[in-house]
């Protein structure tokens, strides 16, 4: 029986599929799927249907919905994020579909608002063009500089929309307003939910990518975690990798907290005393 995912209207179906028997299997249970749909009035949008194959050596196979031969890609948006056949996150198209839609609102923001006082602009700021800019950050944090220079870019448009502060530099104008860069509140992000998998406030459980050092390093907090050799892009700034540095390097007053709000105030008072901590190297 092949696997199912789903979410609310999303729904996803897999099997490993080797041969023409397997490849048969799930096409068996590609077209009970549909039944099912159509007896409970709930049919899918076949055109919107795809196939995506995964792993090298994939033989590629085409399915079948209703009569409807399924499109294939190698790249598919999945529940807002865009994941390629290779499993990777695709930090490009991702990273220039959120500018694009940030851009989009920031454009909308600038042409109705008149009256533009910093405090009004700043709580429109951040409700209706950051929040495209950082949905789901820990997933597909980029690690090239051009796609973190793309997004930063919308921010750096909105700091120049203030005529007093068009002639000072981008981190004078990101102070004035009390923002943090995009890159830095991505790297925020990043401990805030490895603190949450740490407390046991994640439904992931930590022993799922990560482990305790268990007494290995005499430096440092009680609550630095082993990190794995990688050989590979895909692995080293994979999020269980990535924020292992920066979270290890942390004061025991920060990992000592209890709740999540604690542990911002914590982060903001690192930064108030290290301001490149939160900066990539």
């Amino acid at each position: 029986m092949s696997l199912i995912l789903k979410f609310a209207d999303d729904t996803k179906v897999f099997r490993r599929v080797s041969n023409s028997v397997q490849r048969q299997l799930l096409q068996d249970d590609l077209d009970k799927l549909c039944v099912w749909a159509d007896s409970w009035q709930m049919e899918f949008n076949v055109a919107k249907c795809k196939a995506m194959h995964i792993g090298s050596r994939n033989k590629q196979f085409s399915y079948m919905m209703k009569g409807h031969q399924l499109d294939v890609v190698t790249t598919e948006k999945d529940l807002g994020v865009f994941i390629s056949s290779n499993l990777k996150v695709a930090e490009h198209e991702h990273c220039y579909d959120a500018y694009c839609n940030a851009n989009k609102m920031l454009g909308l923001v600038q042409r109705t608002i008149k009256h533009r006082s910093p405090d009004l602009m700043v709580r429109l700021y951040k409700s209706l063009v950051r929040p495209h800019l950082e949905y789901c950050s820990p997933v597909w944090n980029p690690h090239y500089r051009k796609d973190k220079l793309l997004l930063e870019r919308v921010q750096h448009s909105f700091t120049r929309l203030f005529d007093d502060l068009k002639n000072l530099t981008y981190s004078d104008r990101l102070n004035k307003l009390k923002l943090w860069s995009l890159e830095e509140r991505r790297n925020r992000t990043d401990l805030i939910e490895l603190f949450k998998m740490v407390r046991g406030l994640s439904s992931v459980p930590l022993q799922t990518y990560l482990q305790l050092a268990d007494g290995r390093y005499t430096r440092g907090h009680r609550w630095k975690l082993v990190k794995a050799h990688s050989t590979c892009d895909a692995r080293l700034y994979f999020f269980s990798v990535r924020v292992l540095n920066r979270w290890n390097s942390l004061p025991q007053c920060a990992v000592d907290v209890k709740t999540v709000n604690a542990f911002k105030n914590q982060l903001e008072k690192i930064r108030s005393k290290q301001m490149d901590f939160f900066v990539d190297n």
